[in-house]
């Protein structure tokens, strides 16, 4: 097993793989992979955008490990990750976890963490609504399955009815995220496996979910309340490690999250959070058209809307490598068209800091004006908000109003 090191979006590196492992590591996608011009049996692979763990096997049997460091510290990569399609009021703004450039190590001790207290006071129970075929009468009979399937005659029954039980859909989460992290065990050190091995074996009643299976759905409420923030981590786990695909005969299996995607969800979901309590609402991958027979689509990050669906300002989230010159002009393109196609006069594009200062330009003939900002990631999370508070001000001058 070969394995290799590298951070997010830093130098190529020059590492010995045979001809096959190289192509393994190309075709999988999740980074750069050439063969390197200057070095017989050598391979150029530098890191995206993308971070944590992923495992490559090689069409011989053998396996290549990426280990992809973030640029920013593991504790503040959850506080932005938390953000991505959670619920207001959970943030891991309480992280405390000795700082490490690995993520996987990090979020199985905090998920142990947080299971472990969830559970602590035994499995939480609830009602489970469950169809069956039974010789018994139990809840209801299920007329139209009951036709069909048994034409008349009075058993078996198809009958339906509601189960007090711990086999519920928080409960089934908790199991899952356990054994996915326990399937990446050799990157998880032996005491925090020994956590996961006694969460696992508590909910060893509990229906596992296989492959292939949609994730039960939950929702917070004052009955599950000790599960939420187990829960929230759960989610985490099951999204970053949903990364198995197979480009041809290359399988890649790992736990990853995409830095652009994790930014977008961070800054479009946190302006709405500050917006919350304002007039109008938010719209986060609003649909609209360019052209006047609807024929071109735009998909801005976030819209924001007065309370009679008139447009009222728009962002775009950028997390990209910024150029010597400055942040890329297709940018400004793209953001011109979404104020041309929502009549709007201002547009925001909102940066991962970079050199480049806020900034904004002003377009000739056609009184718009497009604004830059920039967000410093490595901010502790009270100034983050801080910060998304002062941008939502930007955006719409009326906040609190």
């Amino acid at each position: 097993m070969t394995v290799l090191r590298l951070a997010e979006h830093g130098a190529t590196v020059s590492v010995p793989l045979d001809d096959l492992a190289g192509r393994a590591l190309a075709a999988s996608r999740v980074v750069e992979a050439t063969p390197d011009p200057f070095a017989a049996g050598q391979w150029r692979v530098r890191a995206k955008g993308t971070v944590g763990v992923a495992t490559i096997h090689v069409p011989d049997g053998g396996t290549v490990t990426l280990r992809i460091a973030p640029k920013i510290p593991v504790a503040r990569l959850l506080f932005l990750i938390g953000f991505s399609r959670s619920a207001k009021g959970w943030r891991t703004d309480d992280v405390q976890v000795k700082e490490d450039s690995d993520l996987l190590p990090v979020l199985a001790r905090l998920f142990t963490a947080q299971a472990g207290e969830a559970l602590r006071q035994g499995l939480l129970k609830g009602y489970r609504h469950t169809e069956e075929t039974a010789l018994v009468m139990r809840g209801r009979v299920l007329m139209s399955e009951q036709v069909r399937r048994h034409h008349g005659r009075l058993v078996p029954l198809e009958i339906g009815h509601d189960e007090f039980t711990s086999d519920i859909a928080e409960n089934r989460l908790i199991r899952a995220a356990c054994e996915r992290l326990l399937s990446l065990s050799d990157e998880i050190p032996d005491a925090v496996r020994g956590r996961l091995l006694r969460l696992r074996a508590r909910l060893a009643d509990i229906t596992p979910l296989r492959r292939g299976d949609n994730l039960p759905p939950w929702r917070p409420s004052r009955l599950n309340a000790r599960y939420h923030r187990a829960l929230r981590l759960a989610d985490i786990v099951l999204r970053g490690a949903s990364v198995e695909h197979d480009p041809g005969d290359v399988t890649v299996n790992g736990f990853l999250f995409d830095m652009a995607r994790v930014f977008e969800d961070f800054v479009t979901t946190a302006l709405r959070d500050a917006l919350a309590t304002s007039h109008g609402y938010c719209v986060l991958q609003a649909r609209h058209h360019l052209d006047e027979r609807n024929a071109i689509r735009v998909i801005p990050d976030f819209v924001r809307y007065a309370e009679d669906g008139t447009p009222i300002a728009v962002a775009d989230a950028k997390y990209k490598a910024e150029k010597p010159e400055g942040f890329p002009d297709a940018d400004l393109y793209q953001m011109l068209a979404y104020c041309t196609a929502l009549n709007l006069s201002n547009g925001h594009l909102i940066y991962a800091k970079g050199s480049a200062a806020h900034g904004s330009h002003h377009v000739k003939h056609a009184g718009i004006t497009i604004h830059q900002h920039t967000i410093e990631l490595d901010l502790p999370p009270t100034e983050l908000r801080r910060e998304i508070e002062g941008l939502a001000r930007r955006l719409d001058p009326k906040i609190g109003s």
